[in-house]
Parts: structure tokens; C-alpha cells; sequence
């Protein structure tokens, strides 16, 4: 279980950490209730920041569940995900899904950032390889 914890290396803690995945994201994936950026970071693992407002989720008790849910989801698929600052927003309705849905939405925004990330990887690598 320890491998599959959330300690405060895996997580985004400060302000400066989240202005610097909104101001330079070099991926963005998202579907109707959630809004992922992420950027590389110089890192062996992959770190998470949420941002999930009053103003989209208004109850507290909800708000709790849905951010359980996202760090569940992050904790399964870390190693997938390593060398990536993300941040996860919450967009409007997010409430009214079921945990089952939600980690069903979020699973498929991880595919869709796995891809995004690997893609501009091995262009990158392409580039090193042929200019050698």
C-alpha cells in the first residue's frame, strides 16, 4: 500500500507550484466537468494539485467526495502519469456525477494525457535521434 499512498511529494502545495501549470502548460486534456493541465517537471513522479471551487461544487460534503475520488484515481495510475506537475479543475455539474462515472471521466482524461505526453515525447526523441 505504501507504494500507492499520497505523501506531500505527489502533491502540489504552493501557490507558486499551481501558477507555474496554469502559466505554462504544456498539455491540456478535458471533458464537460473537469479540466486538466499538466507540465513537465524534472521529477521521477508525477505530482497533483485540485482545484475544486465553491462556485462549481457548492456543498462541502461533495466537494470532499470528488476530490477523494480524483486522488483515488491519481494513486492507481501515478506511474503512468510520472515526470508531470498536473492540476485537475472542476467545472460546472461535476456534482451531480456518481463516483462511479466521475472515475470512469477521469481514467479517460489520464489515457488522453498519457497519449498527449508520450506523443511530444517521441517527436522529441525523434529530433535528438536524427540530429546525431
Amino acid at each position: 500500500m505504501p507504494e500507492n499512498g499520497f505523501p506531500r511529494k505527489l502533491r502540489l502545495l504552493t501557490a507558486s507550484d499551481f501558477r507555474a501549470v496554469f502559466g505554462h502548460a504544456n498539455y491540456k486534456v478535458s471533458c464537460r466537468n473537469l479540466l486538466v493541465f499538466a507540465r513537465d517537471n524534472d521529477l521521477a513522479n508525477a505530482r497533483l494539485g485540485l482545484v475544486i471551487g465553491k462556485r462549481n461544487v457548492s456543498l462541502a460534503v461533495q466537494r470532499n467526495r470528488i476530490k477523494r475520488v480524483l486522488r483515488t484515481s491519481f494513486r492507481l495510475n501515478q506511474k503512468l502519469l510520472t515526470g508531470l506537475d498536473i492540476v485537475i479543475l472542476a467545472r460546472s455539474e461535476l456534482a451531480s456525477l456518481d463516483n462511479a462515472i466521475l472515475a470512469g471521466r477521469i481514467d479517460t482524461l489520464w489515457r488522453d494525457l498519457v497519449r498527449k505526453s508520450q506523443a511530444v515525447g517521441s517527436r522529441g526523441q525523434q529530433a535528438t535521434v536524427s540530429g546525431s
